[in-house]
């Protein structure tokens, strides 16, 4: 459990959730209440506390499911008093297997790099001076954000003695103003997570796809390219409910009367601006994936183009021989028949007037084939 007291560049942390119910403990600013699955059922009646305490009410039972849910697909749901946003990570496990109880995480087939993306979900409860967050157990987007946000904050403000940054607007920048704002920077975080991983899974595709081309290579990988787009295509799915997700919590924003403070109208639209960039990031993860299910399917394609070319030119070739010998054969044949009067078979140089005349003709057949491009080696 993770605990930060945000309020304008200061950013604190603190070790106990109890202290945060009590009155007046955060009269300024706002709570990032970050949890993995296990410590929100632990502490579910602290955490309910100080909801009620901090903004006058509590998650509904149902939502509470969600959030505990391990399985749940992206989706945005809300109350009058809270927004529910439930968002699964593209994130690489780094090969750990995850640690939840609840079920295994997916995809776990293909390509060794599809097999490390860890799909899990996480949950965030929007109040107005609250960000409640529960993470897989591993909490690696938690853990990798805090320590940007706490890297963002003055030195000084962090608890320590160290003097504060020169330039206090720069630092605030760097640092959500709302919880609005924080959770979109870690749906953001968790989008660019998955964007670290193109550039090998591009290389693993590429490399089948040259295997698949390549006439002189035997490839039979197919288990494998099987699974990688079946993955792809989980993958996809996964992208599209991100997508719908965010569009939906746009749309629920767009209809928001607008704040007549101009302060309040201003973090409004920053709000709406990093909300359609983060929509903007998943259409990009959602371009990239659908190419590289496209790229898997038209490798497979043009290897069986490539082996019908092969089978064809083999084909081509076997005709033309059966061609040749064809009159060679009937020659023979003729020549073998059991009749006592034949021509040139009393003859001492009838057998090389035969022979001569079969030569004679597989050459013509020959020399005919090759002008025709029967023959011709391709390219």
């Amino acid at each position: 459990m993770r605990i930060f007291k945000i309020n304008g560049a200061q950013v604190t942390e603190h070790d106990a959730l109890a202290p945060m119910a009590a009155p007046g403990a955060c009269e300024q600013g706002y709570l990032w209440l970050s949890l993995t699955r296990g410590e929100f059922r632990a502490s579910l009646g602290e955490v309910q506390d100080v909801l009620q305490s901090l903004c006058n009410t509590h998650l509904v039972d149902l939502h509470v499911s969600d959030l505990q849910n391990d399985q749940l697909p992206s989706r945005y749901d809300y109350t009058s008093q809270y927004d529910l946003l439930v968002f699964r990570r593209l994130a690489a496990s780094n090969g750990h297997p995850p640690s939840d109880k609840a079920g295994p995480a997916e995809p776990k087939t293909g390509p060794p790099v599809l097999r490390r993306v860890d799909t899990r979900p996480v949950g965030f409860a929007l109040f107005d001076r609250v960000l409640l967050s529960v993470h897989p157990e591993d909490g690696a987007v938690r853990d990798a954000f805090a320590s940007k946000l706490l890297a963002a904050a003055a030195p000084g403000e962090r608890g320590g003695s160290a003097a504060p940054a020169l330039d206090v607007r720069a630092v605030s920048a760097r640092i959500p103003a709302n919880p609005a704002d924080l959770m979109l920077r870690v749906v953001n975080h968790i989008v660019d997570a998955y964007l670290d991983l193109r550039r090998e899974l591009t290389r693993q595709l590429d490399h089948w796809q040259s295997e698949l081309i390549d006439p002189k290579s035997h490839f039979n990988n197919w288990s494998a390219l099987m699974e990688a787009r079946q993955s792809l295509r989980h993958l996809d799915e996964i992208c599209e409910d991100q997508r719908a997700c965010i569009q939906d919590w746009i749309d629920a924003l767009e209809t928001l009367p607008s704040p007549a403070n101009p302060a309040a109208q201003r973090e409004h639209e920053l709000v709406m601006i990093r909300s359609r960039d983060v929509l903007e990031h998943i259409e990009r993860v959602v371009h990239h994936v659908r190419r590289l299910e496209q790229n898997a399917e038209t490798a497979v394609q043009m290897h069986f183009s490539v082996q019908s070319h092969r089978a064809n030119d083999i084909m081509r070739v076997l005709t033309v021989l059966t061609a040749v010998f064809l009159p060679l054969n009937l020659i023979a044949g003729i020549f073998g028949m059991n009749f006592e009067f034949i021509p040139l078979i009393h003859k001492a140089d009838g057998f090389w007037i035969a022979m001569g005349s079969m030569g004679a003709i597989a050459v013509a057949l020959v020399v005919i084939f090759w002008r025709k491009r029967y023959l011709a080696r391709p390219r």
